[in-house]
């Protein structure tokens, strides 16, 4: 044995023997509590009670065993822990595998040696309970004659006593019946009286002073109705009462024998097989009997020279009947014979019974003595495993962590072992069904040791709890949403709610509004959505409209979901139970505002994302629920992050939606996420002196400015030539050109063919997609193709750089 060995054992069985011993005054305390009734007032010697007890420590045995290991190996390991001895292990190659192995090998002996004390000492110590508890049962309580009642706790006698002096045992106006011989004939008054017991408890003695003796002599023979009266004053009788089990008597300890308790296992294997027998064949006599009855049989079936039936039925007059008599008589004798027949069956359902409840009781109990005894093993796989997650030793945390196994798996064994007994399960799983259960505990807990899995943090235990129970609520009650957007970027969380499952009750959009040359009536995006999916929509003018705040409070909406939509003023947003989040298309608290995905582009950020929050009275600061991060490349537009980002923020109101309705949301305040000296950058809504381009900003921030506004609204330049009326030229694609031009910015440098650049302040931005007024959006070349004289052209001056300049003051 190696030296890691022995002092793991070493560490184990000290306190396996000390909790077995607690565990058992323990069990043995309750077992006393529960037949404390049947040993007081006795008269029992020490040696009685004590022999009493001892036979019942041994029958809590199968209990104390496996309490016992699980406790020990807990707090064997857990102190490890706790003492930096199992790190010490690790950092020296040592897995927690080959720790609990020594263990393991303990273990499998404690449960061979549980086996074998269920299977001798636990029975013979049921056969001396039942004998005992007969015993003491049949033994009468001590004789103690109370003052001023009548007393007939002494065969043959009652006895009355007006007064007792507790320190002398002398009695006072002391009254005596004798009724030992026939009639109530015989009758002794005393002034006191001293009483003494035999130490056999064969006959009690009665010192009677200065009383008198009644006694009817007549013998009432026929004919004589006299009577005759004896007096016989004294000053000291002594009178002498035999005795009847005051004494407690041991009995012979095998009649309980038969009991399943008390045989070994091989005895009840025995029986098992015998009972299997008798059921078997009382089945097939009743099977016999039913099937050879002259209720299913007719005479014409029978053949007089030979006993049974010979051949089957055929009889063309049967069933057929001429007159109303003959019907009603055949179905009287029918119904006589079903009437018979369930008579029949249930007599032998009855005859089956006890064969049937013995094969059942006898099959469990046979099968539990291997159960009882796995338990220890089952205990080890829980005990030591969770030692090492706990890491705390002690008879603190594990014995509560123990006491609550330990009471998982009474409760199931104790549920299955009933269920076992009244037939409503097998005897396999009643006697193994609680050892299984905690089997699978322990080897979960196993594999979470080993792999070094810290439970102290119980979060994904409670994650999981959370999750079932909002399944159940679910079941009964499905969350109500109502959904709030406009845009396309909208749409997106939209239909990844309703594919997901939830219930969006209804839809809160903008109002519809002609826009365009032709003033066309335009919806949202997520109003034709909505429509699509018949989800009743709401299109109010006002937030604050009563007649809306009322249409929309009737929908008992339990979370409302806002993604691109307007302020909610305090009225709509307070009005669900779990509360109103939003989706912001930036990492906040950065980029609050109207348009976080454009200033993103138009600030040359390289990373962005999108947040889940809480709303509250403030345009975007309310506590951050979900973050995620997302790159933006060199080429980026606002359109490609925003179509980069739908699937994360669709993605991201589902989990927020799902944490709500599970109570597992943890809101963290957004200046925790503001690092050292970072300035705020704020996103405010996009107008036209933004998108105006002033070329007189560098090269990157142009370009970065087009990226950003494209593809709505777009950056712009006006061309003029000779004093003309300038035209709006957008710009939806460019590319940028750093080396220095020479010329003054906005000036347009082409070949008229293939190319298009404006001088910057430091360079230039070649042109790739644009669209003049009253045209289509095209490429370069197309554009050139049809803008002559490009070169004449200039730009007027711009004014981005000084609204960009206004969002960083």
């Amino acid at each position: 044995m190696k030296k890691i060995d022995r002092f793991i054992l070493t560490a184990f069985i000290g306190p396996f023997f000390m909790i077995l011993l607690v565990v058992i005054f323990i069990l043995v305390m309750q077992f006393l509590w529960v037949y404390i009734d049947e040993l007081v007032g006795k008269g029992l010697s020490l040696s009685v009670v004590g022999e009493f007890l001892f036979w019942g420590s041994c029958t809590v045995l199968p209990m104390s065993l496996p309490l016992a290991t699980l406790l020990a190996a807990m707090m064997t390991v857990g102190s490890m822990g706790e003492n930096n001895e199992l790190i010490a292990l690790k950092a020296a190659g040592v897995s927690v595998l080959r720790v609990m192995t020594p263990l393991f090998i303990a273990s499998i002996v404690i449960t061979i040696a549980t086996f074998f004390v269920i299977n001798t000492l636990v029975p013979k110590s049921y056969n001396e309970i039942y004998t005992l508890r007969e015993d003491i049962g049949q033994t009468k309580e001590e004789i103690k004659i109370p003052s001023g009642i009548f007393y007939d706790g002494v065969d043959g006698y009652v006895l009355r006593v007006e007064d007792r002096d507790e320190a002398t045992g002398m009695m006072k106006g002391v009254m005596l019946y004798d009724h030992s011989s026939k009639g109530n004939t015989r009758l002794t008054l005393a002034d006191s009286a001293i009483m003494k017991m035999s130490k056999d408890k064969s006959y009690l003695t009665l010192n009677l002073f200065n009383g008198t003796n009644y006694q009817e002599t007549n013998t009432r023979e026929y004919r004589d109705t006299t009577f005759q009266l004896q007096k016989v004053e004294f000053g000291k009788q002594e009178m002498v009462m035999a005795l009847e089990n005051y004494a407690f008597q041991k009995s012979d300890s095998a009649r309980y024998g038969d009991q399943v308790k008390v045989l070994p296992i091989k005895k009840l294997k025995e029986n098992r097989i015998i009972l299997n027998e008798v059921r078997d064949s009382t089945k097939e006599v009743q099977l016999m009997s039913t099937a050879a009855s002259y209720l299913f049989s007719f005479a014409s079936q029978l053949d007089t020279t030979a006993s049974g039936i010979t051949s089957d039925f055929k009889d063309p007059s049967f069933l057929n009947f001429t007159t109303e008599e003959q019907t009603a008589e055949a179905l009287e004798n029918a119904a006589a014979s079903a009437r018979q027949m369930e008579s029949n069956l249930t007599t032998y359902q009855f005859g089956a019974f006890d064969y049937t409840v013995k094969l059942r009781r006898t099959a469990l109990e046979y099968l539990r003595r291997y159960g009882q005894a796995l338990a220890c093993l089952v205990m080890f796989f829980i005990g030591a495993p969770l030692g090492a997650l706990i890491r705390k030793g002690g008879i603190g945390v594990s014995a509560i962590a123990s006491l609550l196994m330990f009471a998982l798996y009474w409760v199931i064994d104790i549920t299955a072992v009933k269920l076992a007994r009244d037939g409503t399960v097998s005897s396999v799983i009643g006697a193994f069904l609680s050892s299984g259960v905690l089997l699978a505990i322990g080897l979960f807990l196993t594999w979470k040791a080993i792999n070094d899995t810290d439970m102290s943090n119980l979060d994904s235990i409670k994650n999981w709890w959370r999750k079932a129970k909002s399944k159940v609520v679910a079941m009964f009650k499905k969350t109500r949403i109502v959904y709030m957007g406009t845009p396309e970027f909208a749409v997106a969380p939209l239909k990844a709610l309703l594919e997901n499952g939830y219930n969006v009750a209804a839809v809160v959009t903008v109002a519809d509004k002609p826009s365009g040359r032709g003033q066309k009536v335009n919806e949202s995006a997520v109003k034709k959505f909505a429509v699509e999916k018949g989800i009743p929509v709401l299109q109010p003018l006002k937030l604050k409209d009563p007649d809306f705040l009322k249409e929309l409070k009737s929908y008992k909406a339990d979370i409302f979901v806002v993604v691109a939509f307007r302020m909610l003023p305090e009225e709509v947003w307070t009005m669900p139970e779990l509360g109103t989040f939003n989706l912001h298309a930036a990492l906040l608290p950065q980029y609050r505002g109207a348009a976080p995905i454009n200033w993103a582009v138009i600030n040359g950020e390289t990373r962005t994302g999108a947040t889940t929050f809480m709303i509250d009275k403030n345009i975007d600061t309310g506590g951050i629920i979900l973050r995620q991060d997302l790159l933006i490349s060199d080429t980026d537009t606002a359109g490609d992050v925003h179509d980069k980002l739908m699937p994360i923020g669709a993605e991201m109101v589902v989990q927020t939606v799902q944490g709500l309705i599970e109570h597992n949301v943890d809101t963290r305040v957004q200046r925790s996420f503001i690092q050292g000296s970072e300035v705020l950058k704020p996103a405010p809504k996009l107008n036209r002196e933004l998108c105006h381009i002033d070329w007189n900003d560098t090269t990157v921030h142009v370009y970065n400015l087009i990226r950003g506004l494209s593809p709505y609204p777009a950056a712009f330049t006006e061309l003029t030539k000779d004093g003309s009326s300038p035209v709006q030229l957008k710009i939806y694609s460019s590319e940028k050109v750093l080396q220095a031009t020479g010329k003054a910015p906005g000036t347009v440098i082409s070949d008229g063919k293939t190319y298009l650049h404006i001088a910057t302040a430091d360079g230039a931005i070649s042109l790739k997609e644009v669209q003049i007024a009253g045209k289509k959006r095209m490429d370069i070349k197309a554009f050139l193709a049809g803008f002559r004289d490009s070169e004449a052209y200039t730009t007027t001056q711009g004014t981005s750089k000084a609204e960009i300049a206004k969002t960083r003051q």
